[in-house]
C-alpha cells in the first residue's frame, strides 16, 4: 500500500506532528471526503506501508522527522511543488529563496531521486504569460541542478470554486486565460521547459494533461509514478488509481489528508473552498487525534466503514 500525504492538503507543512504521532500509533482514521459519516482506518505500520509519498510546498517542518522515518524503515519520497508566482497567487507560501534552501537541504539528505520537483500549476495570465514561465522555469531549474532528476509540469485546471475566488481579478493582469492551454505559444513553452529541464539534468513529464506535449519534448507521466516507486525499492500496486482523473497516470494509493485544511491560501487551489474555511478547520485540529480534523470518541475499535457515532468530525 502506498500512502499519499496528501493531494488534499499540505501535511508536511502544517500537520507533520500529527503525521508522526499517527505513524507511532500505527494507524490513522480518514473520513470519506464525500461522506464524513463513512470513515476508514488505515494502517501506517511499516509492514503494511510500501511507501509514503509526501506532497508539499514547504516540507521544512519534516526535516527534523526524517531520522525517525529512516529508523522505522519506511520508503518515502517528496513531491515538492515550487513555483515563483506573484504574492497574490500564493499569499502564505514562504519566500522562494527559503523554499529553494529547503529543497536543496532535503535533496542533500535524501538524494536527488527521492525529491521530485513539481512546477505546477502553470497559470497563464497577462502578468504570468508564456515568457514569464519560460524565464521562471529556467531560473529555478538552474538553481535545482543536481538536486532532482525529475520535474512534473501541468497547466492549471478550471474549477467552479476557483472561478468564484478569482472573479475579482476579471479584466486585470491576473485574470486566468484557459483558452491558451492548447495554443502554439503553450506548445513552445513546453518545448522550452523540456530543453531547460534536460539541460539541468532532469527528465520532464506532464501530469494529468489531456493535451499531448510529447512532440514538444515533455512526456506524459504520473506524480505517484510506478517506475519512481519501484526504483526506491518498494512494491508497486497494479493498475491506475481509480479515484483520479482519466488523464492521471498515478498508481493506486491511499490518501490520508482532508480537504479545506491547507493554510497556504492559494486562490487557484482545487482542495480548499477558501482561506477562512481552512483556518476554521485547522482550529479543530488536534495532533493527538487519530483523525486529521476532529476528535475521536473511541480510538480503540475502528473498522473500514464505522458507526458515525465513533467520531465527531467537522
Amino acid at each position: 500500500m502506498i500512502i499519499s500525504a496528501s493531494r488534499r492538503t499540505d501535511i508536511p507543512a502544517f500537520y507533520s506532528a500529527w503525521l508522526m504521532n499517527r505513524i507511532r500509533a500505527g494507524f490513522c482514521i480518514v473520513p470519506n471526503p464525500f461522506n464524513a459519516r463513512q470513515i476508514r482506518r488505515i494502517s501506517l505500520a511499516p509492514e503494511d506501508v510500501d511507501a509514503f509519498v509526501f506532497w508539499s510546498k514547504n516540507p521544512r517542518p519534516m526535516l527534523e522527522l526524517l531520522p525517525e522515518l529512516n529508523d522505522r524503515g519506511f520508503v518515502y519520497c517528496f513531491l515538492f511543488t515550487l513555483n515563483h508566482y506573484p504574492r497574490a497567487f500564493e499569499p502564505f507560501v514562504p519566500d522562494v529563496e527559503r523554499r529553494l534552501e529547503t529543497f536543496l537541504e532535503l535533496s542533500r539528505r535524501l538524494g536527488p531521486d527521492r525529491v521530485v520537483w513539481r512546477y505546477d500549476p502553470i497559470i497563464l495570465t497577462r502578468a504570468t504569460n508564456h515568457e514569464f514561465h519560460a524565464a521562471a522555469f529556467e531560473r529555478l531549474a538552474a538553481s535545482l541542478r543536481g538536486a532532482t532528476r525529475r520535474v512534473i509540469v501541468s497547466l492549471v485546471d478550471r474549477y467552479r470554486k476557483t472561478d468564484i475566488r478569482m472573479s475579482g481579478w476579471k479584466d486585470t493582469d491576473l485574470e486566468m486565460d484557459f483558452d491558451l492551454s492548447g495554443s502554439p505559444e503553450t506548445v513552445q513553452l513546453m518545448s522550452h521547459i523540456g530543453r531547460a529541464a534536460r539541460a539541468a539534468g532532469m527528465a520532464p513529464f506532464t501530469c494529468s494533461e489531456e493535451n499531448d506535449f510529447f512532440l514538444a519534448g515533455v512526456r506524459p507521466g504520473g506524480c505517484i509514478d510506478q517506475d519512481l516507486i519501484r526504483s526506491l525499492g518498494a512494491r508497486v500496486p497494479e493498475g491506475k488509481d481509480p479515484g483520479q482523473r482519466a488523464a492521471c497516470r498515478c498508481v493506486n494509493s491511499r490518501d490520508i489528508g482532508s480537504y479545506d485544511t491547507c493554510l497556504h491560501g492559494c486562490p487557484y487551489c482545487y482542495a480548499t473552498k477558501g482561506h477562512r474555511t481552512a483556518l476554521q478547520r485547522h482550529a479543530r485540529h488536534d495532533p493527538d487525534s487519530p483523525v486529521l480534523i476532529g476528535l475521536a470518541a473511541d480510538q480503540e475499535e475502528v473498522s473500514g466503514t464505522a458507526n458515525p457515532s465513533i467520531f465527531k468530525c467537522s
